[in-house]
């Protein structure tokens, strides 16, 4: 009698069920019964782990089980069942979803509040350092000052590359800005002129289109609340002091301000909602939600009225939702790669600070 007809089946398929001592999801010790299915703890669909190789979908759970006890939500299960992203893979046609809709929109809104904790926390040192309420509003309002605070924006860019080294094979530095789109891979030096000269037409073509929804979206205004708008010229304690505070200003507006804010807002959220919602649905959530986080403020100043609030509040938002739907569609236009939005951005805020250096000293 040879060994195949010494080979018992039901013996294998019997050892079979004993293979996990501890449930692999949630480390319960499993009973030891014949042929259990299920984790008696968390409700874990064993049988599917070992003829599939991969998690089930949560509609496989043990009927039996409160789906309330099982350890994973619908979010964790779309990011642990995505194959983790090769090298190869990180430019191409190919667009894998990635993160979820909850997490594109969720990590910025976190980063943004942790930002600005940070930078609560600094003023009151400056508090307890026992300087007074007008030194630090006359700091605020210094450029230098303001060039200084600037840099807590780097904390858009640790969240995100820290957060997506679970979606790469080979989570280097490199490989994470690659996934964000800010890369030089496959440029060469006439691509690389290219998109510096996209970048830097459009943002003058963003200059005009700013300019032009400001003016009609005064106009409206104006013409449904029956009032006249007018400007603040006590809003130049913002602007740079001199040319040195000038180009201070400048180089951490193209280095880390437009870099910082597009790597945030394009490169991870709307990059991760276009995968989920849409590439339309993307953009224009992701504009919107630029949009909020730069005029929120409004919301909390203590200005004359709620009509001035809300006033002051349309006048900002149209203008920003209007550019931030601009680098959302350059984004999606140079196939998610972040060197032209980047140069935009950056620019873009050049020139408004420029242009108001030297308008309002010459009017």
């Amino acid at each position: 009698m040879n060994n195949k007809e010494l080979h018992n089946p039901e013996e294998d398929q019997h050892q079979l069920e004993f293979d996990w001592i501890f449930c692999p999801i949630c480390g319960n010790k499993l009973p030891n019964v014949q042929n259990l299915r299920f984790c008696i703890k968390c409700g874990m669909n064993l049988k599917f782990i070992k003829e599939n190789k991969k998690l089930p979908s949560p509609n496989t759970l043990n009927p039996y089980k409160s789906t309330s006890q099982y350890p994973l939500n619908q979010y964790s299960y779309e990011a642990l069942e995505l194959p983790k992203i090769a090298d190869e893979q990180l430019i191409g046609p190919d667009k894998p979803e990635l993160w979820s809709s909850m997490t594109s929109i969720g990590l910025p809104l976190g980063a943004f509040l942790f930002m600005n904790f940070l930078i609560g926390g600094f003023f009151a040192l400056l508090t307890y350092a026992s300087l007074d309420i007008n030194t630090i509003f006359e700091l605020t309002l210094n450029p230098y000052f303001i060039s200084f605070i600037s840099l807590f924006e780097l904390i858009f860019i640790l969240f995100p590359v820290l957060y997506i080294r679970k979606y790469l094979q080979n989570p280097t530095l490199k490989n994470r800005f690659i996934l964000l789109g800010f890369t030089l891979r496959g440029f060469d030096r006439k691509k690389l002129l290219k998109e510096i000269l996209i970048g830097l037409s459009f943002a003058f073509v963003g200059v005009l289109m700013v300019a032009l929804v400001s003016f009609f979206t005064e106009e409206i205004i104006e013409y449904l609340f029956g009032i006249e708008i007018i400007q603040d010229n006590n809003l130049t304690g913002f602007l740079p002091m001199d040319i040195p505070s000038l180009i201070v200003l400048s180089i951490i507006m193209i280095l880390i301000i437009g870099t910082s804010e597009e790597i945030l807002f394009r490169g991870f959220m709307q990059k991760g909602l276009e995968r989920r919602v849409g590439s339309k649905m993307g953009i224009l959530l992701t504009a919107f939600l630029f949009s909020m986080i730069h005029v929120i403020g409004f919301l909390f100043i203590a200005l004359d009225s709620p009509l001035v609030i809300l006033i002051s509040f349309l006048l900002s938002f149209f203008p920003y939702f209007s550019i931030s739907i601009m680098l959302g569609l350059m984004y999606h236009w140079r196939k998610e790669n972040l060197i032209a939005v980047v140069i935009t951005h950056g620019v873009y805020d050049v020139l408004t600070i420029i242009l108001a250096f030297f308008l309002y000293r010459i009017f």
